[in-house]
């Protein structure tokens, strides 16, 4: 059998941890790249010297030109400024749309039927620049944002109630940043809402951390942000998929009508398979979720509208 590959774009922290989870699941080779010059190359050596320790036996290759990359099955795309502290998520927009553009440019070149994974951000405007950019079909574009989003929500309710993550499940729908919207009434606890849990205020406080979680970790790093739960949250999109396993995960999904939302990325529930995005679930919301959700695609559209993508 054939084995898979990936390629992973920018081997800053974020990209070179999702490498590391990547051979550690034994899901594929991986080729990391980057624009300077030795630190992917460094980097992937590094990674390789764990294979006799670890027990996996895939080739990881650093390099910086997207020769090396053609005919991966899926690229992850984490390449981008990161943000700093007091820097909004719009400061990063233009730079970041340059070099989302051009690395998707190359990507169609040389994997011209891979699974587009992104990761960068602004998330939402961002895997909106690399579909328009690369003409792939929108199930082939995914933006990696509610699985991490949820991941925050179900670590700050497990904290709370002092339970186990493994019993808890949580939604968050719409854009990743401030406008995002956890919904507590499919937020559960073994099959039990939290809403019957936790009172309203303590929910909205865990909402609140939600929504800042990203930032949360900006002011207490000073010099970085988030990588180990991004990159956990980018592998397991591409596990869904590489494994065909059709899981229902909160990604960044292309809307046509969906939800009463049009020609935007907004996170919303999908089923994750073989084929990139195979089903976009949609829920029943109530007046107050619908309009948040709305508000959030409000605030991506302004994003969108500002790179004309």
């Amino acid at each position: 059998m054939k084995r898979k590959k990936v390629t992973v774009v920018g081997s800053g922290n974020v990209g070179a941890t999702a490498a590391q989870r990547i051979v550690d699941k034994d899901l594929a080779d991986v080729v990391l790249i980057d624009i300077i010059e030795g630190v992917p190359q460094g980097k992937a050596l590094d990674l390789l010297q764990s294979g006799p320790v670890e027990g996996y036996d895939f080739s990881i290759t650093g390099a910086n030109d997207y020769q090396d990359t053609a005919d991966s099955d899926a690229v992850i795309i984490t390449a981008g400024l990161p943000r700093k502290p007091g820097m909004s998520r719009d400061d990063l927009l233009m730079k970041n749309y340059e070099i989302v553009k051009s690395v998707t440019e190359q990507i169609v070149q040389y994997s011209p039927n891979s699974i587009l994974i992104v990761v960068s951000n602004p998330l939402d405007a961002m895997v909106q620049t690399a579909l328009k950019v690369s003409g792939f079909p929108k199930n082939r574009v995914i933006g990696m944002a509610g699985v991490l989003d949820s991941a925050r929500f179900c670590t700050f309710i497990a904290m709370e109630l002092n339970v186990s993550v493994e019993n808890i499940h949580a939604f968050v729908l719409g854009g990743h940043g401030d406008t995002m919207v956890p919904l507590p009434r499919y937020s559960t606890v073994s099959g039990i809402p939290i809403t019957e849990l936790l009172p309203k205020e303590k929910i909205d406080a865990l909402v609140k951390r939600t929504a800042n979680g990203g930032a949360e970790i900006v002011s207490l790093l000073k010099t970085g942000s988030a990588y180990y739960a991004p990159s956990a949250a980018s592998v397991e999109m591409l596990e869904a998929i590489f494994k065909d396993k059709k899981k229902i995960l909160p990604c960044a999904a292309y809307l046509e009508g969906e939800y009463g939302i049009h020609g935007l990325y907004v996170g919303v529930p999908v089923k994750l398979g073989k084929n990139g995005i195979e089903d976009i679930i949609q829920i029943k919301l109530t007046p107050e979720e619908d309009a948040a959700l709305k508000k959030s695609a409000a605030a991506v559209k302004e994003l969108v509208d500002i790179i004309r993508v």
